[in-house]
């Protein structure tokens, strides 16, 4: 195993050991014995930039399954490193923000710690696997692991509405990609990510390139909440903020961007990859800053925000997917919004991180997020109004802040996306910058109210639950550090061009083969452009709209909740568990004979059809030994007790029967000389009659009804089904044997190599001997499972 498997394991391996620190070491906070693996990994994944920006991606193979194609196999290229360095870096800040955020004696740190471990675990896999089967694997661990993170405050109804809502709705998309990763193996023959990207223009006619498209995006779009999946996320922020600020801004929220970008290669060449991807993030962008607006809780503003970031940055990466289809373009011309969409990915995680944080510090100093109980704070936490000014001029777009020049570029993007000549792009694709510009307005709009409306106005200090004060230092450390990027990286934006460069060449590498250099300039000033004019609207209608607020937002009040996307969800939901518990009572009738009819009936119809269909019956008696008249003799003395338990009048005669044809089995592997099965068979039935024979006084009365005749006859058509399924499967088994019978080995092979004489026992112990450990551990597990009944049953009847 290579160290870079070792790094991406490393979280799952500590998660081990969390509870025992925690148990181990009571009055030191368990997030200081964690903090210091995030910080290890971020300063690890930064020696990889400089083979990033040189173009080179460092790859590391580890066998699974090769016999399948299933390799755990890492690539760190520019992109898959972007996000390495997100998640370690962000995740360091969140674990210090943590510390001083979850209480020691209020909380239980060992499962957070443990739950926020198997996450960064878990996201590591996803963007640095190579092969599409173990970024499932992590993928469907990152939906578990955000499950529990959610839900951490389990004893509140809405965080486990919240858990189990975007479980549903991610596991959902997850199976819908692992269905389009099958069908790209069935296009390609591989299961490695590098492998599919290569061969990706010879699949692109081929009749699943569609579904397979529409079934990873269904994947991405619920992973990155977008319209409209992205419902799960707003019910998420009921999770404690350091969740919050981690899985909804840096991190669980980019895995589906993160799919989108590296599959862009695969399948931007399909004109429909452009419009859905295109398309659906602008839907998402509008309709999250628009909905942000109507909330008061600050989580909630944030969570929509959230969404209509991601949209935005969604639909920068499908208009820039249409470089691939005009690589004679000069400097790949649509190129430039992918330049934005990897700019705002990393100013996002940044302003978006911090105010997260703040929203957690005013929780957290005031005992509220409601910002109808706000406002006045900016004397009372003057730090914190800084960080919260700093991280909301940026999300809104405003100069000199890192978001201002990647919302530039944004427009730019945009205005482009009109003069793209696919699927009548040249006559809607006008939507697309005046889509955007009206959803810029609304997230000045809501940028706006989550300062003022907090930090300014009216100091309420009756309606807090606490008094309120400046946060701890530690508490503030990790917002600074975010705002800080804000800044410098507003003030410096070429600073991270070298690794926006080597991520679009991941992103776009055929505009690389094709002789295009992503030569990426960032600039404040480009004249008098039409992006700023745009940038210019945008303010002014912003603040309009936020002066003039009581007088139009009404408009949120007049959309029927009952016919919102949550409200079809509910509904939905209430319906499937409604007619599912329909179903289950239907056939959940308490009887066994019931679902033992049940699975035969199942058994008979699958099996006999399939058998039909495939024309698989065989029949061929040149290999089969004579029949002797002893065993056709014992044979038919089997038949007849078999027959005759059905028509038995009592339940001792049946037992007795039922023991005749247990014997008479024995007989056949004493005639076959099978001593070791004939004594196994004489055992169990023994101890089976002793038991029957027991378990009668608690049984009732074997009656007479009207219904005797069709219960008898049911379990006689049922029991010749059965028997003649399994004897038609059993002589075409024989009768087309496609291999050697490996009997001739065990002959061969049971004195020379296991130094047995007993072929039956040698097989078992030896040749066999994990499968008799297996069973002899499944025997155990049971015979612990009856030991716990009897006693938990004796525990019972001691109480009453």
């Amino acid at each position: 195993m290579s160290l870079l498997h070792l790094a991406i394991i490393s979280p799952l391996i500590l998660a081990l050991f969390i509870p025992l620190v925690h148990k181990t070491v009571s009055k030191i906070h368990t997030g200081w014995f964690l903090l210091p693996l995030p910080v290890a990994l971020f300063a690890y994944f930064l020696s990889f930039l400089g083979d990033a920006i040189g173009g080179q991606a460092i790859m590391e193979t580890l066998a699974w399954i090769p016999s399948l194609g299933i390799d755990f196999s890492v690539r760190v290229d520019g992109l898959g490193l972007l996000f390495a360095l997100l998640i370690t870096g962000i995740g360091s800040l969140v674990v210090l923000y943590s510390i001083y955020y979850l209480s020691m004696e209020k909380e239980k740190l060992n499962q957070f710690y443990v739950y926020l471990l198997l996450f960064m675990g878990a996201m590591l896999g996803v963007v640095l696997s190579d092969n599409f089967i173990v970024l499932y694997a992590f993928w469907e661990l990152t939906s578990f692991s955000s499950f529990l993170l959610i839900g951490y405050w389990n004893h509140r109804e809405r965080s486990r509405y919240g858990a189990q809502k975007s479980m549903l709705i991610t596991v959902f998309g997850g199976l819908a990609m692992l269905g389009g990763i099958i069908l790209l193996y069935l296009m390609t023959g591989t299961f490695s990510i590098s492998a599919t990207v290569a061969m990706a223009g010879d699949i692109v006619g081929h009749s699943l390139f569609i579904p397979a498209l529409i079934c990873i995006l269904l994947g991405a779009f619920t992973k990155s909440a977008q319209f409209p999946f992205h419902i799960w996320l707003p019910d998420a922020m009921e999770a404690p903020t350091p969740v919050s600020a981690y899985l909804h801004s840096a991190t669980m929220v980019k895995a589906g961007i993160y799919l989108v970008a590296r599959l862009t290669p695969v399948f931007a060449f399909e004109g429909l990859w452009i419009w859905l991807v295109g398309g659906i993030g602008l839907l998402t962008l509008f309709w999250g800053s628009f909905s942000a607006v109507k909330h008061t809780d600050l989580k909630g503003i944030l969570a929509y925000s959230t969404i209509s970031q991601l949209g935005l940055i969604m639909s920068l990466l499908g208009v820039g997917a249409a470089a691939l289809h005009f690589p004679e373009m000069e400097d790949g011309y649509f190129a430039v919004a992918v330049t934005a969409a990897v700019f705002h990915l990393i100013n996002h995680a940044t302003f978006k991180g911090s105010l997260f944080m703040v929203v957690g510090i005013v929780d957290h100093e005031t005992g509220t997020r409601d910002i109808r109980r706000l406002g006045g704070l900016m004397t009372v936490m003057p730090i914190t109004f800084t960080l919260a000014l700093i991280g909301s001029f940026s999300m809104a777009g405003l100069p000199p802040f890192n978001g201002f020049l990647s919302k530039e570029m944004f427009f730019t993007g945009m205005l482009r996306a009109q003069e793209i000549g696919l699927f009548n792009m040249e006559s809607f694709g006008l939507l697309f910058p005046v889509v955007a510009w009206v959803a810029s307005v609304f997230t000045f709009l809501y940028s706006m109210i989550i300062v003022f409306k907090t930090f300014t106005g009216k100091f309420q200090p009756e309606k807090l639950e606490v008094k309120p004060h400046e946060a701890p230092i530690g508490m503030l450390i990790s917002p600074v550090i975010l705002v800080s990027l804000v800044v410098i990286i507003g003030l410096f934006p070429n600073l991270v061009a070298p690794l926006i460069e080597s991520v679009m060449a991941s992103i776009l590498p055929p505009l690389l083969a094709a002789g295009h250099d992503f030569d990426v300039h960032i600039y404040h000033w480009h004249g008098l452009s039409p992006e700023l004019f745009m940038t210019i609207g945008v303010i002014l209608a912003g603040i309009l709209l936020y002066k003039f607020m009581p007088k139009w937002a009404g408009i949120y009040n007049r959309m029927p909740e009952k016919f919102s996307l949550n409200s079809f969800y509910d509904k939905g939901l209430e319906n499937i568990q409604r007619g599912a518990a329909k179903i289950t009572d239907a056939y959940m009738t308490g009887s066994i004979r019931s679902y033992l009819l049940y699975i035969f009936t199942f058994f008979i119809l699958s099996l006999g059809i399939t058998l039909f269909l495939k024309d698989a019956f065989v029949l061929d008696m040149s290999h089969v030994a004579e029949i002797r008249a002893y065993e056709l003799v014992l044979a038919v003395i089997t038949a007849v007790a078999a027959i005759s338990v059905l028509l038995a009048k009592s339940r001792l005669s049946a037992i007795i029967l039922l023991g005749a044809v247990g014997y008479s089995v024995s007989l056949f592997y004493v005639v076959f000389r099978a001593p070791d099965l004939a004594l196994t068979q004489l055992v169990i039935e023994t101890v089976s009659v002793a038991l029957f024979l027991l378990a009668f006084y608690h049984l009732p009365k074997l009656g007479k009804n009207i219904e005797d005749t069709r219960f008898k006859a049911g379990n006689l058509i049922i029991s010749i089904g059965v028997g003649a399924i399994v004897t038609l499967i059993a002589l075409s088994a024989h009768s087309s044997k496609m291999f050697d019978s490996i009997s001739q080995y065990y002959i061969e092979n049971t004195y020379k190599k296991a130094a047995g004489e007993n072929m039956v026992n040698v097989t078992l112990v030896d040749f066999r001997g994990f499968d008799t450990l297996f069973e002899i551990t499944v025997l155990g597990i049971a015979a612990l499972g009856i030991y716990s009944l009897i006693k938990l049953r004796m525990t019972r009847g001691r109480e009453q």
